[in-house]
C-alpha cells in the first residue's frame, strides 16, 4: 500500500524552482523596462504589404520576356509565377476576411 501524499517533497522542490526562476526573471525584465515595439500603423504595414504583391505580380508579367531573352531557364519561370499566384491567392484570403469581420461587426446590435 502507498502513502498518500509520500511523494510531495519532490513535487514540492520542483515547484518552488519554477517559482524562484519565474521571480528571478519578472525582475529581470522589471529593471530592464519596458520593451519597445515597432511604431508602426494598421494603414502603413498595410500599404507596404499591399505594393509588395503588387510588385511580386508586376515582376510575373515580364517573365515571358525574359524567357525569349534567354536570361531565364524554365524552372525559374515557373517558380516566379507560383510565387506570385501564392502572394495574390493570399492577398484574396486576407481581404475575404476581412469582408467578413466587417460584416459580422455591422451584424452586431448597439
Amino acid at each position: 500500500m502507498t502513502n498518500i501524499g509520500g511523494n510531495l517533497g519532490l513535487g514540492r522542490t520542483n515547484i518552488e524552482q519554477a517559482l524562484r526562476q519565474m521571480r528571478e526573471r519578472a525582475a529581470q525584465l522589471q529593471g530592464q523596462g519596458p520593451t519597445e515595439a515597432p511604431k508602426t500603423s494598421f494603414e502603413s504595414t498595410l500599404t507596404q504589404s499591399v505594393q509588395s504583391i503588387d510588385q511580386t505580380v508586376k515582376s510575373s508579367e515580364n517573365l515571358h520576356i525574359e524567357a525569349l531573352q534567354g536570361e531565364l531557364d524554365f524552372h525559374e519561370i515557373a517558380t516566379r509565377v507560383k510565387q506570385a499566384q501564392l502572394s495574390f491567392d493570399f492577398a484574396m484570403q486576407v481581404r475575404n476576411k476581412f469582408i467578413d469581420a466587417y460584416r459580422e461587426v455591422m451584424r452586431m446590435t448597439v
